[in-house]
């Protein structure tokens, strides 16, 4: 059945101009209809860059929001209405408002994680990748950063700046535990640990190196010498690296590190997204602009 069902999915495609961006914590059916895999910034920005009318992004809402601000002009589908992001719920644009009304003339810097109508109300987005990079470039002292603490921690201790932090955090990544990735790093002495920056602090404290999806591929790349690695973040992510590198060995940090979310979307639901072009992911025209703003201010000042 699964294969009847792909091929209506590639057929679909070729007769309705659509292209299918997957993320790295996608189910591994999902992954394996993917045109392009990769992190929600760099599929929003592939959304963007390629001429295809339709695209279906099988992420989570934030991350179809995204690929609408900077492509409004295209349908964008997301598989499952429901596959939201705890993190992104964490914070509101009146939050936002309020932050800085407490702050005034203090920048404000989201993560990519976020909603439009919050993006809408920052001065710069980043990513994990980019977080450091974004922070240590604006010319002030003192940040605002929202909505992930840990990923707001970690850029402090990178970048040395006061950051004002929002009590965010990701469930997914709080179930990987210190204590695990010891026994794991006893069980593979040779092995090199891996964690998102949405990890807790004694997490990243344990890690060889701490990176986004789109940073792991890389370090893997870099480190071809090593046999195993231990991956500390959603366990989807083991199946894309195990795909790219099949000689190596992908560990993950915790067998319990699964993003209910990211799993909503099915190659059945990617289906009834082409037959039907919906559902569809929108933003108001006055929320885009503003939030788009924000996401350019990104783009400007990595540029520097």
């Amino acid at each position: 059945m699964s294969e009847q069902i792909i091929e209506r999915i590639n057929t679909l495609k070729k007769e309705k101009d659509a292209v299918i961006l997957v993320h790295n914590y996608q189910l591994s059916e999902v992954q394996d209809i993917a045109d392009y895999l990769g992190d929600s910034l760099d599929l929003s920005t592939k959304a963007k860059e390629l001429s295809n009318k339709v695209v279906v992004f099988c992420g989570v809402h934030f991350m179809a929001e995204t690929a609408y601000i900077l492509s409004p002009q295209k349908v964008i589908l997301l598989p499952d209405l429901e596959s939201g992001c705890p993190l992104a719920n964490m914070i509101t644009r009146e939050d936002v408002l309020n932050l800085k009304k407490r702050y005034p003339d203090i920048p404000v810097v989201g993560y990519i994680n976020t909603s439009a109508e919050v993006k809408s109300e920052i001065d710069y987005c980043c990513t994990s990748a980019n977080a450091v990079e974004v922070v240590s470039k604006i010319p002030s002292d003192k940040i605002i950063f929202v909505p992930d603490k840990y990923l707001g921690s970690y850029v402090q201790r990178m970048t040395k700046k006061n950051i004002i932090l929002w009590h965010g955090y990701c469930p997914t990544h709080l179930k990987i535990i210190k204590e695990d990735i010891i026994k794991l790093k006893q069980q593979y002495p040779q092995s090199k640990v891996m964690v998102h920056p949405e990890c807790s602090l004694e997490v990243q404290d344990v890690a060889d190196v701490i990176v986004g999806t789109s940073g792991m591929i890389r370090y893997v790349r870099q480190n071809l010498e090593v046999e195993t690695f231990i991956v500390g973040t959603e366990i989807g992510m083991c199946y894309r690296l195990k795909k790219l590198f099949p000689e190596k060995n992908f560990i993950p940090a915790s067998e319990y590190a699964v993003c209910p979310n990211m799993k909503k979307n099915s190659i059945d639901k990617v289906l009834y997204c082409l037959e039907n072009l919906e559902p569809k992911i929108t933003v108001k025209e006055e929320i885009r602009i503003k939030a788009l703003r924000a996401i350019e201010n990104m783009y400007k000042i990595t540029k520097q």
